[in-house]
């Protein structure tokens, strides 16, 4: 049995998620999207956890996606097993109820900045690099690189990244608006950790909804957003109480349009 390559630890109301693969550079293969994706899970369902730290071990956030892990596979498998597979756990990881930051402690290339980019903030340490190298190798990014990341970042400095090659170290990252925060090397969990302390002191259903309210704004994920706000407003009236009450006891509900 392998060990976890994906961490969890809960420190309070903040859920630390580790990429445990240093060295590979926390590149990631199917095992690791299937570890996240239970991560996630378990983190949506603790309702003591406010806020989530992404962040990675060793030198590097992520390098993206192990090229050992996709580089084999063919045409149908490449689509389904790896970009749809690993798309849907990135836009799992980008609605989360709780907002996301990515503590960047190194190079978030690829899939990496892909991953980086699912969160609400982002820190990062100056030495990292960050880009979209896909189409040196002759490939596209295939988890939300053209989509997610143009909608949060604007789409010139995406096609810089992606047609271009350009690489940016963390200022140049900063002042092109891939990144929230710069700090030292081997401060950007610490710089996370007093983030997300921040968001936790506020009132936790207002962060909630706002977050769904700004995902609306952004264009992301507006069907699911609209009707998480719509079922949150309405669990809370006596037409609901009254609903489920009536259909237990069998008998015919008397709504009243109590808020």
């Amino acid at each position: 049995m392998t060990e976890s390559r994906i961490r969890l630890a809960v420190e309070g109301s903040v859920a630390i998620i580790t990429l445990a693969r240093a060295d590979k550079l926390n590149a990631l293969d199917l095992d690791m999207l299937g570890e996240l994706s239970v991560v996630l899970d378990r983190v949506e369902a603790d309702s003591a956890v406010r806020v989530v730290i992404l962040t990675g071990e060793g030198k590097a956030f992520s390098a993206g996606g192990d090229i050992a892990a996709w580089g084999g596979m063919q045409p149908e498998q490449f689509g389904h097993q790896w970009v749809r597979h690993g798309h849907r756990i990135f836009d799992r990881l980008a609605t989360l109820r709780m907002p996301v930051i990515a503590a960047m402690n190194g190079h978030a290339l690829g899939g990496g900045l892909e991953l980086a980019g699912a969160a609400d903030i982002r820190i990062t340490e100056r030495q990292a690099k960050i880009g979209l190298p896909e189409t040196s190798l002759g490939m596209v990014p295939g988890w939300s690189g053209t989509q997610r990341l143009v909608r949060r970042f604007g789409a010139q400095i995406v096609r810089r990244m992606v047609l271009g090659g350009e690489m940016f170290v963390a200022e140049e990252a900063r002042a092109n608006g891939l990144v929230d925060l710069v700090v030292d090397t081997g401060e950007a969990l610490n710089a996370a950790k007093d983030y997300a302390a921040r968001i936790a002191a506020r009132g936790p259903a207002a962060v909630e909804i706002s977050k769904l309210m700004l995902s609306i704004a952004g264009g992301e994920d507006n069907g699911a957003a609209v009707e998480a706000l719509g079922s949150i407003l309405v669990a809370k009236t006596g037409d609901l109480k009254e609903g489920v009450s009536a259909f237990r006891e069998k008998r015919a509900a008397e709504f009243k349009g109590e808020w």
